[in-house]
């Protein structure tokens, strides 16, 4: 089985209060790359409170983003139209809940042949899911599609693209 990963692509990371033209350009590609999947699709949602600002992210990245129930934390509609299940929400980077259900599928119900991340952000939140699987699944290839990715900037995407290359996730 195959598994494509969507990650956070919501109002405030594509044209919100964090948006790019980046992140913006990536949306129509994300959508072929779904309609085109052969393989589950699911989906992450960064997810916070109203206390957002009082935590460690808030105070390191003072933006109030995706605040639970507002329009920036929902995914953006013609993404959301192709998803199936429920985005699995994060309160962080990482999203310690999808590598628990990607292991639980791999040992339980169908061994994984692959796991193909895209969304935003490259450079925070992709990264982290991707080293996350690859602590959680060391043995199931990882790919991250860069062509429907977007990072912070277009040079933080380029690093974070030759991190996950050097923690052996390959990049197509």
């Amino acid at each position: 089985m195959n598994i494509l990963v969507v990650i956070d692509m919501q109002n405030d990371f594509i044209d919100g209060a964090l948006g790019t033209p980046e992140a913006v350009a990536i949306v129509p590609k994300v959508m072929v790359k779904m309609m085109n999947f052969d393989g589950l699709v699911l989906a992450t949602r960064d997810t916070h409170g109203e206390d957002y600002l009082e935590r460690q992210e808030g105070k390191k990245l003072p933006v109030v983003h995706c605040i639970k129930g507002t329009h920036g934390w929902e995914i953006k509609d013609e993404i959301q139209q192709l998803l199936i299940s429920q985005p699995i929400d994060k309160p962080t980077f990482g999203s310690e809940a999808l590598g628990k259900v990607l292991k639980d599928l791999n040992n339980d119900v169908e061994p994984i042949d692959s796991i193909t991340l895209v969304g935003l952000c490259t450079d925070i939140c992709v990264i982290s899911n991707a080293m996350l699987l690859k602590a959680f699944l060391p043995e199931v290839p990882i790919m991250v599609d860069a062509s429907c990715c977007a990072g912070v900037t277009p040079e933080s995407h380029e690093r974070a693209l030759e991190a996950m290359k050097a923690c052996q996730i390959e990049i197509i």
